[in-house]
């Protein structure tokens, strides 16, 4: 339940958009970024995309990272 999901889109070495699980949708962080978040939140296809790499790489691999959990 506490594992975080983030995907970060760069270009240039600045962060213009993130994904993140916690919240579910994308954040833009530059004027581009903005438009680009609001564009992959209306796709909900994208959302279960995001949603289903959290389940798939984060949870399926806790265990190899943290043992003892």
């Amino acid at each position: 339940k506490d594992i975080q999901y983030i995907y970060s889109a760069f270009y240039n070495k600045l962060e213009y958009a993130r994904f993140d699980s916690n919240l579910g949708k994308y954040v833009g962080y530059t004027e581009f970024g903005v438009k680009q978040a609001n564009y992959w939140n209306s796709n909900p296809s994208e959302i279960a995309r995001r949603k289903a790499q959290r389940e798939g790489y984060c949870l399926n691999h806790v265990t190899a990272f943290y043992p003892n959990i």
